[in-house]
């Protein structure tokens, strides 16, 4: 992906696959903070053990991808 493309939901299934859960909708009016990301869609996939992808979409912009740790610390993903 170059830097001048766009994160679609489409890039983030084929990289990842389709998530294990999804809390909220890009549709949803009601927005969340968390890692320092606003979104109101979060997908969500569980790794091998216990650590968790996450992926933030405010509507349907891509606001990040991070990996979440067992002990609960977050770096972030390259997509």
């Amino acid at each position: 992906m170059t830097a001048d493309h766009e994160v679609t939901h489409a890039d983030v299934r084929e990289r990842f696959g389709l998530p294990t859960e999804q809390v909220g909708s890009v549709n949803d009016p009601r927005t969340h903070e968390e890692h320092g990301v606003r979104w109101n869609e979060k997908w969500i996939w569980l790794l091998p053990g216990g650590a968790k992808r996450l992926v933030y979409w405010h509507r349907y912009d891509f606001r990040g991808a991070f990996v979440e740790a067992v002990d609960g610390a977050v770096r972030p993903e390259p997509v």
